[in-house]
């Protein structure tokens, strides 16, 4: 399994999987798959409120673990998450430290991991039944819309002016760069709010703000970089979060805060199905036999992580760009990147200079990203013809939708309330499978012709083609 076929291919010729080129172009290759999940990777767990210096240690450790479970066929990074970043934000909105964070993702992980096992053993179709498109859309989407409260409320309010800059600088960079560039916008729009914080210090000083509800502004830099000189250059994460748990710790688990951030689950099987897909489609390979592996390695990769006080991991479409880009498909490529990330997490000194990434810079990123993520799920909808037309699609999400991102909650007695993202999947998921049964039972067609409970996916050729 760890030997790969040398070649040199010809202009326009592509790397399989189980081939490399030479050594040094590899090890360039393998550092260019760094930088384009590097701004996402560990954004995510700063926003999550864990430590990044553990996320972009697991992220090597977890992109290792996937490629030895699918027999290095399927060449994926495994950065962290931000399908549970609403969930996270509950948690703590609810009371929930950092341990209860990582207790209820790692249980998570672990409900992935059963998914993965039975899909590899009984095949994908079970999945695309009770995970239809309509629903994984929607569940994707009320995730992300989720999340506009925290960009309001907690990051935007540090630094407002750095925020609309940084969020601008964005946009722009996504839109206007070309190529490997375009892709790692958000490492570069990192790197630019950090500098334009960096002058609006020198320039005119320190800026009185606060983010949160109960907090009181008081004066503060942007950018402090206290503890970096004392930080070691060797060393395994260390330190404490904000809320006083260490950053490597033992999780706790509540089942309140597990079913916070089980919905999740759902958006990491719809991002696993569509990046095995896209993989497929690029190097020409049948990878079906593969998804339940991806699936399962992905559950086992984030309860890992968890379990030392991590951040969850998925595959990065980021780097599935700078495959297209390449056409090297090299999994060779991928160890070297996951090597350098676990040297990277192991620099103390590189973490206390992400934990100085300022608040306001953070405030125009996830401005931009968590429309993103909820504008994949429009994109779920688009690229596999979901009609609205059709009451199972428009009345079935309907409630869920709203439940989920308005956040609407369930008192159940007891101290325990189901509400917000948890809830708008039950809802979506319940009420779509009711109304499509209605639909089967009473031999209703939809605008299309096609039988009631399938949708409507366009193929390469352009004909309809119908899925269950």
């Amino acid at each position: 399994m760890f030997r790969w076929e040398v070649v040199d291919p010809g202009p326009g010729e592509a790397v399989a999987p189980r081939q490399r080129l030479p050594w040094g172009k590899t090890v360039g290759l393998g550092m260019q798959h760094v930088v384009a999940m590097f701004g996402a990777t560990f954004v995510f767990p700063v926003v999550m409120g864990l430590d990044p210096n553990l996320a972009i240690l697991f992220s090597g450790l977890c992109t290792v673990l996937f490629l030895v479970v699918c027999k290095n066929m399927v060449p994926s990074y495994l950065g962290t998450s931000a399908a549970f970043v609403g969930g996270v934000a509950a948690i703590r909105a609810a009371g929930g430290d950092s341990a209860a964070v990582t207790g209820a993702i790692m249980v998570s992980g672990l409900v992935l991991l059963a998914i993965g096992v039975f899909v590899h053993l009984a095949g994908a179709r079970l999945v695309h039944r009770v995970l239809p498109p309509a629903v994984t859309g929607a569940v994707v989407m009320l995730i992300g819309f989720n999340l506009a409260p925290v960009v309001a409320s907690v990051y935007w309010p540090v630094d407002q002016w750095t925020a609309l800059l940084t969020a601008t600088f964005l946009v722009c960079a996504a839109v206007l760069f070309r190529g490997f560039w375009g892709r790692i916008a958000v490492f570069l729009a990192l790197v630019f709010g950090f500098v334009l914080s960096w002058l609006l210090d020198l320039l005119s000083g320190p800026i009185t703000s606060c983010g949160g509800a109960d907090c009181t502004p008081e004066p503060h830099s942007r950018v402090s970089f206290e503890g970096l000189a004392d930080a070691a250059w060797f060393g395994l994460p260390s330190g404490t979060l904000d809320d006083g748990v260490p950053a490597v710790h033992a999780p706790s688990f509540s089942l309140m805060f597990v079913l916070l951030v089980l919905p999740g689950v759902i958006a990491l099987v719809a991002e696993n199905l569509g990046h095995v897909k896209a993989v497929a489609e690029m190097t020409g390979d049948d990878l079906d036999p593969y998804l339940g592996r991806a699936l399962g390695a992905d559950g086992a990769a984030t309860a890992l992580a968890s379990l030392f006080g991590g951040s969850p991991t998925t595959t990065y479409a980021e780097n599935i760009g700078v495959m297209g880009a390449t056409r090297v498909y090299s999994t060779a490529a991928y160890y070297v990147a996951a090597a350098v990330a676990i040297l990277l997490g192991l620099c103390p000194k590189f973490g206390v200079l992400v934990g100085a990434i300022p608040g306001g810079v953070l405030g125009g990123i996830t401005l931009v990203l968590y429309g993103m993520i909820a504008l994949v799920g429009a994109k779920i909808w688009v690229e596999n013809g979901v009609d609205f037309g059709e009451p199972r699609n428009l009345v079935g999400l309907a409630a869920g939708m709203v439940a989920g991102i308005g956040g609407v909650a369930l008192d159940l007695g007891n101290g325990f309330e189901l509400g917000g993202i948890a809830l708008g999947t039950i809802l979506v998921i319940v009420y779509f499978h009711a109304v499509a049964l209605r639909d089967r039972r009473s031999g209703t067609t939809g605008p299309s012709g096609t039988p009631a409970g399938t949708m409507v996916t366009r193929v390469d050729d352009g004909e309809a083609k119908d899925t269950p």
